[in-house]
């Protein structure tokens, strides 16, 4: 039995080493543009050749490699749903983001898939970015899975070892020998501008986003122009083409954009849109508005019907890397939580320059699903890997193309950089923008006319959601990356050049929730941005400038408050200026915390000094932690001068009444209506203040030693707690 369990595993390598050879069993491929040679079958393996006179040194290298991932531990694992429940999926491409815990996996490593049912499945790894060590960090990894039953979910093992699959056997010539076509139209004013991806990649250099033996992917963009080759000022097209030499089939990515940075008179254009693939219209919107620096996308395929299988990740695994904060693992997702979110997102405006489920005006205070770390859906879809929460996630991710907070360098061709344009800003005046070294204003354009710049939408740092780090995490899409480059920067340069020191981006200026914000978006694009491109280090650069900043104003300061609490910006705005939301300086420790476990070392300072914070409210002498959580907390006397004690401070807070009574008491209960041991400020709900205060607590317990892991203790034993299955953005705990 175990001989035979052997032979059927290596007859399955054996085949699979073949198809490799051959581009997958799809015929010819070459690393050139040259034709290729017809297909060769693949030979059978029969029981009675496997001796030993007559086992190849290839066969053995074949065994051998099975054996190995065979046996192989699994470093994660991941899963493949077909959510089509009446039809199998077979030979289908994929394509995912995935993160790895540091040291874990080499650059030069193979990874391979294994099946629940031992078939190998040859992977291929493109490594984006890597860890200080040299391990690999982020990687985007393709494969082609051999078939998934309808409405059946199939698990893979990734596992070191194995054979590579060969490089760069998909060429744009293959592709287009293939038959392949795309291209985008806008009638404006009845005259047709079109930019066209396959015309592209026959005459323009195209940049290389994946490579290798299964997937190959290739971006091109242009300035959208008429047949006479008069070109459109600022509309643009960006095609994404991802060709999967073995089966012939690819996925086109169709980005439109009017958001150059510097090209005189901005402004919104409407044009009747349409994208072809393969000589067919998938796509069509009459009179449709762009607004002035937005960008929407569609993804469409060729020579195939979009795939029904989405891939679910291991959470534990993800959360595990610390590229996301510790979100609890402990709770289910409800099927009403989801179906509400379908509910919402069916009657949302979900359409090119729609806001989905973002908020549309960012500046609208109080509880909303999209503020936290990350918003309620996405936590909710990480927490589940629900398939319709992920759609959701993503899509609410397209959307934020919507927002008009996209500026792209026509030069360089990527998003505009402080590193280019210390001066540039939003909120600055013209004379705001001289940079001394170049003698050249760096102010942007003003649009052609105020109405032809209005927008349904207002964008701000104080309450930006975090909509495209986690898709990108997971996905590997680069328009995800790049969605994350626009906001990460955009939060740099919108403060005037001399609040943020030009060059360094600091965000010091804001409110505490906006330095928070910034502060997360900008390390999560260090973080992640793969190490060969450009922003990579002027995104590191303003990230460590803002840590040296703080470091010195707070961690490394021998005067510093005795709270913890950054008093920088528009902080202390409560009480004449003494006293400061201690939600929003939650916000920020959060920020802090999740910066450091993304490995910023310069974090770590700044954290232990924010986590005194919520541990004094929680458990320092003479203060009451049922009311740890207050709306507002008056830090200074009435002359301006900080108090020495967190008792100093609750007392000043609070009327003589409640300063009389005893904490957590019936008494006390009764006076706010809450019961014994249930926190002030709307503690059982999702996004009241205790659960704001919850993920600067969280990282207390993780960083500030025994007396966080106290005031972890103390907030975990309170009654009434929410019930986060219904919003679990606020629900992170220590590691």
């Amino acid at each position: 039995m175990m001989f035979a369990t052997q032979f059927l595993t290596f007859r399955r390598l054996s085949i699979v080493a073949t198809c490799a050879a051959l581009a997958a069993c799809g015929g010819g491929g070459s690393s050139s543009n040259t034709a290729t040679s017809a297909p060769v079958a693949a030979a059978p393996v029969d029981a009675a050749t496997l001796t030993a006179a007559t086992v190849t040194t290839a066969s053995a290298t074949a065994v051998a490699a099975t054996t190995a991932v065979s046996s192989a531990i699994a470093i994660t694992d991941v899963r493949f749903q077909n959510t089509d429940s009446s039809n199998v999926q077979t030979s289908t491409p994929f394509t995912f983001g995935q993160p790895f815990t540091v040291g874990q996996v080499s650059p030069t490593d193979v990874l391979t898939g294994r099946l629940e049912d031992g078939t190998v499945v040859p992977l291929q790894l493109d490594v984006k970015a890597t860890h200080a060590d040299g391990s690999v960090r982020h990687a985007i990894i393709s494969g082609i899975l051999p078939t998934v039953a309808a409405n059946t979910t199939r698990t893979m093992s990734l596992v070191k070892g194995g054979s590579a699959p060969a490089t760069a056997t998909g060429t744009i010539s293959n592709l287009l020998k293939a038959g392949f076509s795309s291209s985008f139209h806008a009638k404006i004013n009845g005259v047709d501008y079109y930019a066209s991806a396959d015309d592209l990649l026959k005459v323009a250099a195209s940049t290389s986003w994946l490579k290798g033996g299964i997937a190959n992917e290739w971006q091109v963009a242009a300035p959208l122009h008429t047949a006479d080759g008069t070109q459109h000022p600022h509309l643009s097209a960006r095609f994404a083409v991802r060709w999967f030499e073995s089966v012939k089939k690819a996925r086109v990515d169709v980005t439109v954009e009017n958001d150059w940075a510097y090209e005189p008179n901005p402004s919104k254009f409407t044009y009747d849109a349409s994208i072809l693939v393969g000589g067919q219209t998938v796509y069509s919107f009459a009179n449709f508005t762009q607004l002035h620096h937005t960008r929407w996308r569609k993804v469409y395929w060729f020579n195939a019907t979009e795939p029904t299988v989405t891939v679910k990740h291991n959470v534990a695994y993800l959360i595990g890397t610390r590229a996301l904060p510790n979100f609890d693992q402990s709770i289910t997702i409800p099927g009403d939580a989801i179906a509400g979110f379908l509910n919402r997102w069916q009657h949302a405006n979900t359409d090119p320059m729609g806001n989905g489920l973002t908020t549309g005006y960012m500046p609208t205070t109080g509880g909303r699903d999209d503020i936290g770390l990350l918003p309620n859906w996405a936590v909710s879809y990480l927490l589940s890997q629900d398939a319709t929460l992920k759609n959701i996630t993503l899509k609410n991710a397209d959307l934020a193309g919507s927002f008009s907070s996209h500026y792209r360098d026509k030069k360089t061709g990527r998003p505009v950089s402080l590193m280019d344009y210390p001066f540039m800003t939003i909120l600055g005046h013209t004379g705001d923008t001289w940079n001394p070294a170049t003698n050249k204003l760096e102010a942007f354009p003003d649009c052609a006319g105020q109405s032809m710049c209005d927008s349904p939408y207002t964008h701000d740092a104080p309450h930006q959601p975090a909509l495209a780090y986690l898709p990108y995490l997971v996905t590997g899409d680069y328009y995800y990356l790049e969605e994350l480059q626009f906001w990460a920067m955009w939060d740099a340069f919108e403060t005037n050049p001399g609040y943020r020191d030009n060059i360094k981006g600091l965000l010091q200026s804001e409110q505490a929730r906006g330095q928070a914000w910034s502060l997360r978006t900008l390390a999560e694009a260090a973080y992640i941005t793969p190490d060969k491109d450009v922003m990579k280090a002027a995104f590191t650069n303003i990230v460590n400038s803002n840590l040296d900043w703080y470091n010195s104003t707070y961690s490394n300061n021998p005067n510093v408050n005795k709270f913890g609490v950054i008093t920088n910006g528009y902080t202390m705005v409560y009480e004449n200026g003494h006293a400061l939301a201690p939600w929003q300086d939650d916000y920020f420790t959060s920020a802090v915390g999740h910066a450091a476990e993304l490995g910023f070392t310069k974090a770590n300072a700044l954290l232990n000094f924010k986590v005194q914070f919520p541990i004094g409210r929680m458990s320092a002498p003479g203060v009451c932690w049922i009311d740890a959580a207050m709306y507002s907390m008056t830090l200074q006397d009435g002359n301006g001068v900080f108090y020495n004690t967190f008792a100093q401070a609750y007392n000043a807070s609070h009327t003589a009444d409640i300063d009389a009574l005893t904490c957590n008491t019936p008494a006390m209960a009764t006076y706010w209506n809450l019961q014994v041991n249930e926190m002030n400020n709307l503690g059982p709900f999702t996004e009241g203040y205790p659960a704001s205060m919850q993920p600067a607590l969280a990282y207390a317990a993780d960083a500030g030693g025994a007396s966080g892991k106290s005031a972890w203790a103390l907030f975990a034993s309170r009654v009434n707690k929410p019930d986060y299955r219904y919003g679990p953005q606020f629900n992170v705990v220590p590691r």
